[in-house]
């Protein structure tokens, strides 16, 4: 295309890149400050990002636990313990939403052109401080189904390798690395890590998954906290002990560690670091309370080059480059080009920004020794009725914020019936072998965890 515009002397190159560049620009699409795939990115929420309305005010680090809960619009004749499945929106999220919405009704062309990659790269850089890491290793996507299977979709295997996982992984990993499997032809192998999680202790998680790793091991795809049981993987550990044994591989033999952090992501108090993952893939709509449709996909330091991502990008403008040159390259991956493009709820992916000030003005540490102080108190008090028998660890060293269990005579799907029409939000496990889930959070009460004790109890 442009070798025929010049062949026609209808404009120079740089008149033709300049004119195409400023046109995609213009539309918002492209970023312009942050094209690499190092750190760089937008430290703050750029000012074109606020100008349509006022910064929403904010809970601070001494707020109390009714002021954090009065930030929900949740219904009071019910008791909601369902913040693993979908959030209700926080008042500063769903104030956020509502300005970039009559923005967009208002004027949608000019409002995306001033708000849409200062938008993203707010979001990706609020992130990015939440997990210690530079927005250059943050990709947003839609939840954590978009993150895993992009992260697996752009892994390039060999027939020869393998990827290792468990059996107690949810359907979307065990999903998304079967589709690997097909692809590349490399083998996919299941360890079974626990039959019951009191009887597995954090060495010895550790010890069973480098059991399950050969030398044909270039992938293992693990979930850090097991929606199905609560129990929380000591992903850390596993980290370490996947590097030592990357220390003594060449770098095309490298096994590559990801982890659907989900269920954890909003409810501990960590950075990437302590994770030692390659890639953390999670939604933003559960336990962070972050807008609806939203998620991220965070790179170690390997960084995204090791992938090919699978949506076109309008954040990058390499990738426009490489088109309107039709040179094919653009370049190495990178955070940037891993951020899937098209048009989408622009106003939700926008208020991810606010949702992360939201969060952190609570204080991180407050919101995981809250969830654990719940959580604590729910299983404590299943632990003392005959006729329950609870499958979460009670240590929270081994369990974050999901509460699962079973109630003897009435198969989980009865029992969640029976505590809706109590107006008790819980959910089953939808596993072969399903349980009941509870899962308390900084927008319950004590009190809440007390009605729905003394509920259980008749039921049981």
């Amino acid at each position: 295309m442009t070798e025929n515009l010049l062949a026609n002397d209808a404009l120079d190159r740089r008149g033709f890149m300049g004119s195409v560049g400023a046109a995609v620009l213009a539309a918002g699409v492209v970023s312009a400050c942050d094209r690499g795939d190092g750190e760089s990115g937008t430290a703050d929420a750029p000012t074109s990002n606020r100008r349509n309305g006022p910064h929403p005010p904010k809970l601070t680090g001494s707020a109390d636990w009714e002021d954090v809960r009065a930030q929900f619009d949740l219904s009071e004749d019910t008791i909601h313990m369902s913040a693993m499945l979908i959030s209700s929106h926080p008042k500063p999220v769903r104030e956020a939403i509502e300005r970039h919405r009559k923005g967009l009704d208002r004027d949608p062309v000019t409002y995306l052109e001033a708000n849409n990659s200062s938008g993203l790269n707010a979001a990706r850089s609020a992130a990015g401080n939440f997990l210690g890491v530079g927005s250059g290793r943050i990709a947003l996507t839609d939840s954590t189904t978009m993150g895993v299977g992009m992260v697996y979709n752009g892994m390039q295997l060999a027939p020869e390798d393998e990827i290792l996982s468990t059996e107690q992984d949810y359907y979307v990993t065990i999903e998304a690395i079967r589709q690997l499997s097909k692809r590349t032809g490399a083998r996919v192998r299941r360890i079974v890590l626990y039959e019951r999680t009191e009887t597995l202790s954090p060495d010895e998680a550790v010890a069973r998954i480098l059991a399950g790793i050969n030398p044909r091991t270039r992938v293992v795809a693990l979930t850090w906290v097991h929606s199905s049981t609560g129990y929380k993987l000591p992903a850390g550990a596993i980290g370490d002990a996947i590097e030592k044994i990357n220390s003594s591989r060449p770098q095309e033999r490298r096994i590559v560690f990801a982890l659907d952090g989900v269920h954890g992501f909003g409810v501990e108090d960590v950075e990437l670091s302590d994770l030692r993952c390659d890639y953390l893939m999670a939604g933003c709509h559960k336990w962070l309370f972050g807008p609806r449709g939203t998620g991220i996909i965070v790179a170690g330091e390997q960084g995204y080059a090791p992938l090919i991502p699978s949506i076109p990008s309008f954040l990058e403008s390499g990738a426009f480059t490489s088109w309107v040159t039709d040179n094919g390259d653009a370049g190495p991956n990178n955070a940037q080009r891993m951020t899937p493009g098209g048009f989408q709820a622009f106003e939700h992916k926008w208020a991810l920004l606010d949702a992360f000030e939201w969060i952190q003005s609570i204080g991180k540490s407050r919101v995981a020794a809250r969830t654990y102080e719940l959580a604590g108190q729910l299983k404590e008090g299943l632990r003392s009725i005959d006729a329950v028998t609870v499958q979460t660890p009670a240590s929270s060293r081994e369990s974050a914020g999901i509460v699962a269990f079973d109630i003897e005579g009435l198969s989980p799907n009865a029992a969640v019936a029976r505590l809706r029409e109590r107006k008790i939000i819980a959910s089953v496990a939808p596993y072969a072998i399903p349980h009941v889930r509870l899962t308390p959070s900084i927008r319950n009460t004590p009190a809440e965890i007390d009605e729905v004790l003394r509920v259980i109890r008749q039921m049981a």
